[in-house]
């Protein structure tokens, strides 16, 4: 079951949305990515719960993620408490990705920088022995990511790197236009939200774009470090 790379959101979308023409080209790469969502977006304005489930699974299948789970957290009302944190530290030795990307640190929705929050202080409880977690009744060994790195989402957050994800900008927005209730659609009879505009839409390309512009390339997509980032050389840096 093992990943290299863990993506964990909020609610269904927030990944495809923050990093999916990363994990697009990670898988591309060979690596194993899996995703986790800790609610199922259930207050969500337009659509359900169930056509939420439904886009998810669509969304995974066009980035070909390896694994995608959903632990049911109520939407809304994350909070950074323990039952949360152990739900997160069970899927972390689970999977025991190298790095984990988990939501931007601060942003409009107050669950987002919750979410940051809760899955970092799980990713460290999850490296600790005298917490024991089980699997099918067997005891889980320990596992702390070597990374957590945290997407960039509705606020312009200035990134401590980016990724070129040139050649998957394509490939990010059809995982994003999986979530049919989500986003822009004229003919839609559902309330307008703020990001089921076109303007939203749009600014999918043109953020990837902008970063894309400072950092040398076509498009990319920006993250922010929890630990300050070593470089064993200038191997594979591009300059702008």
């Amino acid at each position: 079951m093992k990943c290299d790379i863990l993506a964990i959101g909020a609610h269904p979308d927030d990944v495809e949305l923050g990093c999916g023409g990363t994990l697009a080209k990670l898988i591309s790469e060979g690596k194993k990515v899996g995703i986790i969502d800790l609610t199922e977006g259930e207050l969500g304005t337009r659509g359900t719960r169930e056509t939420r489930a439904t886009e998810a699974r669509e969304a995974a299948e066009i980035l070909g993620i390896s694994y995608r789970e959903n632990l049911k957290l109520k939407d809304g009302f994350l909070q950074n408490s323990e039952e949360y944190q152990l739900k997160i530290v069970e899927k972390i030795r689970k999977y025991q990705p190298e790095i984990v990307l988990a939501n931007a640190i601060d942003d409009r929705h107050p669950d987002h920088a919750k979410a940051a929050k809760l899955v970092s202080d799980a990713c460290f409880l999850a490296g600790l022995r005298k917490i024991e977690t089980f699997e099918n009744d067997k005891l889980q060994e320990v596992w702390r990511p070597k990374h957590i790195f945290h997407y960039i989402q509705w606020k312009n957050i200035k990134p401590e790197f980016v990724i070129d994800i040139s050649d998957f900008m394509d490939k990010k927005i059809e995982a994003c236009l999986a979530y049919k209730t989500q986003f822009y659609n004229p003919e839609s009879k559902e309330p307008v939200t703020p990001i089921a505009t076109k303007d939203f839409l749009e600014s999918l390309t043109y953020r990837a774009q902008d970063l894309g512009r400072l950092s040398g390339v076509t498009y990319a997509e920006g993250f922010t470090s929890e630990k300050l980032l070593a470089f064993k050389n200038f191997e594979g840096i591009i300059c702008g």
